[in-house]
């Protein structure tokens, strides 16, 4: 039987999901990212070239598949060709595996500027956001005036185009006084033109037709996420949350499957948690741990380089998230980077009001939630040697014991360096 299987973060993005969806591809014909937009960062190094995909799915390096973009991705069209540029500097053509889907929504430049100016205008009270005009998109998207990429085919096409844009401007001078917007808009735009040019070139489809062909044709599909289960529109830590749903069921929004398809969703969280923006973070460690975390990790975004916000691995929130998404397989990142502390803390409930809870709050921006800790012995090994997940270092097994135990979902995978081959599997995991 056909499956979709999903590959997702589980805490607030930069989990390292591109390198183990590069990892898993070669079990899939199909690779297909299913929200999100450029606000997404997928490092990958390819023959020791380091790649940053923002919208192209992390299958594009394997010549045997099909990355789509579905509908619930929002599509900065010039950063999708300077994307596309990027990897022309490679090996590999992506023109003729990438499809895109016509009903995905178009990022336009004063996208750009009505994020910008809506920043500005909080102030202190700012979300944190990337400014890439994702969550006016999705606005737009909710409010059915958006522009899709379907419509670059049209006849009146830039007469769409200038009507949002006249809605846009006028929206903005409501806001802030343009004059004090740093924001250029005539180089945005022009930037953005190029990338429709390039955009209408590219193989648009209608994306549910395009999956269910495939599946009926007995291919098996990798549903990409991007960001993170805490920052899903619904389940996050709103209100600083992304725009979209980031749990395994908006894989089926984003791409237009049902359910019935889905299989196994593999999760994906660092041995620690970062954090980038504003918003709660009950494990933060704002002192030299954390910073030792960050530059042992080079915790700086992929897509902005802000540096991320570092503490210790939230077991309640974990929990949390595997629990939304059905997680089967449990995928653990950055181990390696643990290696040189004497001992690893986790965040195995919060105290609140005086009580004691593994359960997320409704706000975690209340205040008063005080992370209560464990401590382990570190491991202190270089884990490069070690062949599967049986042989592990006491002190390594004896933690991945107890947080197989404490979140009812078993380890299959374990990253321990940024290269591609630099993992660590359950023994009964096929080796790509």
């Amino acid at each position: 039987m056909s499956v979709v299987d999903v590959l997702l973060g589980l805490q607030w993005g930069d989990e390292g999901k591109g390198k183990i969806v590069d990892h898993l591809a070669h079990d899939y014909q199909v690779i297909a990212r299913f929200q999100g937009g450029p606000n997404a960062g997928h490092t990958l190094y390819h023959n020791g070239v380091k790649i940053v995909l923002h919208h192209i799915p992390s299958g594009v390096f394997h010549p045997h598949i099909v990355n789509f973009i579905g509908h619930g991705v929002v599509i900065d069209a010039g950063t999708l060709k300077n994307e596309i540029l990027k990897i022309d500097g490679t090996d590999v053509d992506v023109r003729p595996k990438l499809f895109i889907a016509k009903k995905a929504h178009l990022i336009l430049p004063t996208h750009k500027m009505l994020d910008s100016a809506k920043e500005q205008a909080k102030g202190k009270d700012k979300i944190g956001s990337t400014l890439r005009g994702i969550g006016p998109t999705y606005t737009d998207k909710a409010s059915r005036c958006g522009l899709r990429v379907g419509d670059v085919l049209r006849s009146d096409f830039e007469e769409r185009y200038q009507a949002a844009k006249a809605r846009h401007l006028k929206q903005i001078a409501n806001i802030i006084a343009v004059d004090q917007l740093d924001f250029d808009l005539e180089a945005e735009e022009a930037r953005w033109r190029d990338g429709i040019e390039t955009l209408c070139q590219l193989q648009l489809v209608d994306g549910e037709y395009f999956l269910h062909q495939r599946l009926e044709a007995g291919q098996k599909v990798l549903a990409e996420g991007a960001q993170g289960t805490m920052l899903d529109i619904d389940l996050g830590t709103y209100p600083f949350v992304t725009s979209s749903n980031t749990i395994a069921a908006g894989s089926c929004n984003g791409l237009g499957i049902s359910p019935r398809y889905i299989d196994r969703v593999y999760g994906v969280t660092k041995a620690y948690c970062t954090r980038v923006g504003n918003g709660p973070f009950p494990t933060n460690l704002d002192n030299e741990e954390g910073e030792a975390i960050r530059q042992a990790g080079g915790e700086f975004g992929a897509t902005t380089g802000r540096p991320r916000d570092c503490g210790w691995i939230d077991l309640p929130a974990l929990k949390y998230a595997v629990m939304v998404n059905g997680v089967t397989d449990l995928v653990m990142t950055k181990v390696d980077i643990l290696s040189g502390f004497e001992s690893v803390k986790a965040c195995v409930a919060y105290s609140w009001n005086g009580d004691r809870t593994e359960e997320l709050p409704y706000d975690l921006c209340m205040q008063g939630i005080e992370p209560i800790y464990q401590s382990f012995p570190g491991w202190g090994d270089n884990l490069n040697s070690y062949a599967n997940l049986d042989v592990l270092p006491d002190t390594l097994s004896n933690y991945i014991d107890f947080l197989e135990n404490y979140l009812k979902v078993k380890i299959s995978i374990l990253s321990v360096g940024p290269n591609r081959d630099e993992l660590i599997l359950a023994a009964n995991e096929a080796v790509a």
